[in-house]
């Protein structure tokens, strides 16, 4: 036996594999554990469907500028209220409706929670923020 004490002084020459194996199964049920998380995206997306070509979908677009008032679809909004009454009017059309914030990189953090706030206010869940690809990658 591998386990059993011997009594006469001779040297152990058994293996106990107990121990091995019972590494072994811990090993094993943390990495099914751990596929599980990396299969799994960390950020859960809304990406876009495939439309047919005769389909358009409406995208609503709010620029918000460094210097200079919010842009709505190109077009200046005077006040938060009129963002908000364009927003529901839009939403009122398309229930599906997606918006894009496009904020310049020198725009207070705080002014583009406020847009994102208005925009969920008036019914838009759908929103993206807009962002161009870095140029040559980074060093």
């Amino acid at each position: 036996m591998a386990g059993a004490s011997q009594d006469n002084g001779s040297p152990i020459v058994a293996i106990n594999v107990t121990p091995l194996v019972d590494i072994v199964l811990v090993l094993l049920i943390v990495f099914i554990v751990t596929a599980k998380i990396v299969v799994s995206p960390a950020v859960p997306l809304d990406l876009p469907r495939a439309s047919k070509s005769e389909e358009l979908q409406v995208i609503f677009s709010v620029v918000l500028p460094a210097r200079g008032g919010t842009l709505l679809n190109g077009e200046p909004v005077p006040d938060d209220r009129a963002l908000l009454a364009r927003a529901q009017e839009s939403v009122a059309r398309d229930p599906e409706l997606r918006a894009v914030i496009n904020a310049d990189g020198a725009v207070a953090h705080r002014d583009v929670i406020h847009t994102l706030d208005l925009l969920k206010r008036a019914g838009i869940t759908r929103v993206a923020f807009g962002a161009l690809p870095e140029e040559g990658g980074r060093p």
